[in-house]
């Protein structure tokens, strides 16, 4: 009895990279809000942690964060391409992670009593078997992506010379999906060319069903029902918390005047649903090939755009088009994105593919024209295209100016655009139902909270 009186201590790993922290810490919100009397200890690296500490000001004093080493060695300088880092960090752990464990007991005065990890970071499994406490995985991408690393061994069985529109249809609920769309990891076979990091996602078919929960940046009404049902076979608990970069429903947006990048005055100016967003997050850099494809087409279509473009790629842009195109088009290196997305005078996102980017393109009720780039991105565009109906891909999956005009006079001008338009504002419906006290993502999240008290 003793026991069941022990304050709980939840220690967290984050993935250290790209926009994974974010999700995490938020569901660590939601959880810290339910439930005053647990103790987080958030773990990631000094470079994940900070930008967190720094967008977070308000944090509970119940989450407490720890920096473990990123795995790179001293003097190393690692390459360009970023898998290096990720398999220097993964290569440090467990032993990196536990370390972690040791910081947040020494601080806290309390022991460990259950572990939620990214599941990228499936070593925290071996830390906390070792501890003998539940571990909770959290998968931040979509869950059609989460079904098609679980399947990896099947897959790399059935499609090692499969043409790339081959349709994945022996797989429960990605019946939509081809070869072509799946993560690059998954479909490459074993060889001494794997890394860590592929090694690693291509074990979650095993290490997985050993969570006491997974849980998913996801809303179940947004799924297959037949991938719901697979998924939720395959583990203890399989829990869709809804999207957990954003706020459900929407605020209302701010007055235009406060925009200090000037896109919401810019497009106050503009019509109805006329304008065409661009943006590629944060993390993919376009080649300069495709950047010129964009601006041609952008410029041969006569749609006034809005484009986040990173400020270095500027010089990159055809000679004259900012000039030349200055009436009807703006180009910053930053926007404000669900505020912009929320704005009536947007028609459609050109985008490519990344979840945060896709939850607030639903979110909003925006169609889009989608480019994938990498990682599960494709599985994205699929959904996109031919589950959800929102959206088009562009031809031959790389931007060139002609088919990027079809696709904007696709859904800007024809009536299969309308027809997106309306599909787009029904999985709007669904999203700010499904976020709402009746919806399955707030019984989810109260299943998890006791997941992690009773431990």
């Amino acid at each position: 009895m003793a026991n069941s009186e022990e304050k709980k201590h939840v220690a967290v790993f984050s993935f250290p990279f790209g926009s994974h922290p974010t999700p995490l810490l938020n569901l660590v919100l939601k959880l810290a809000n339910a439930a005053p009397n647990l103790q987080f200890s958030f773990i990631g690296t000094e470079h994940s942690n900070n930008p967190l500490l720094i967008s977070n000001p308000h944090i509970p004093n119940t989450i407490k964060f720890y920096s473990i080493s990123d795995g790179v060695p001293e003097g190393h300088v690692p390459g360009g391409h970023p898998v290096e880092r990720v398999n220097l960090f993964l290569q440090a752990c467990p032993h990196n992670l536990q370390k972690g464990i040791d910081m947040a007991v020494a601080h806290t005065k309390q022991r460990v009593t259950s572990v939620i990890a990214d599941a990228f970071v499936a070593p925290s499994l071996t830390v906390a078997q070792r501890l003998n406490v539940p571990w909770v995985a959290v998968w931040p991408p979509l869950s059609c992506s989460l079904s098609a690393h679980f399947y990896t061994d099947l897959i790399r069985h059935r499609c090692n010379s499969a043409a790339r529109d081959t349709p994945l249809d022996f797989v429960p609920g990605l019946s939509k999906m081809r070869v072509e769309d799946l993560p690059e990891d998954v479909i490459q076979g074993v060889g001494e060319e794997e890394t860590l990091f592929s090694k690693t996602l291509a074990s979650l078919g095993s290490v997985l069903p050993q969570a006491e929960a997974v849980v998913v940046n996801f809303f179940e009404e947004l799924d297959p029902p037949l991938l719901a049902k697979d998924m939720k076979s395959k583990f203890k608990y399989f829990l869709y918390v809804g999207f957990l970069t954003l706020s459900l429903p929407l605020p209302p947006l701010p007055p235009s005047d406060t925009d200090g990048t000037g896109c919401l005055s810019w497009l106050d100016k503009q019509k109805g649903g006329s304008v065409a967003y661009v943006s590629f997050g944060t993390v993919v850099t376009p080649p300069p090939h495709e950047i010129v494809a964009v601006a041609e087409a952008l410029e041969a279509s006569g749609f006034p755009f809005l484009w986040s473009l990173k400020e270095h790629l500027k010089g990159v842009l055809p000679s004259g088009f900012l000039e030349r195109t200055r009436e009807r088009g703006k180009v910053v290196a930053w926007a404000p994105q669900t505020q912009v997305l929320g704005h009536g005078s947007v028609g459609v996102f050109v985008t490519h593919c990344g979840c945060n980017s896709v939850f607030e393109s639903m979110s909003n009720g925006v169609p889009m024209i989608c480019r994938p780039f990498f990682g599960d991105h494709g599985l994205t565009g699929r959904m996109v295209e031919d589950v959800w109906e929102i959206g088009v891909r562009v031809e031959g999956g790389v931007f060139t100016k002609d088919g990027l005009v079809k696709c904007l006079r696709l859904i800007l001008v024809e009536e299969e655009g309308n027809l997106m338009k309306k599909n787009a504002v029904k999985v709007k419906t669904t999203v700010v139902d499904a976020a709402g006290a009746q919806g399955k993502a707030a019984q989810d999240l109260n299943t998890l909270v006791e997941v992690v008290s009773r431990s």
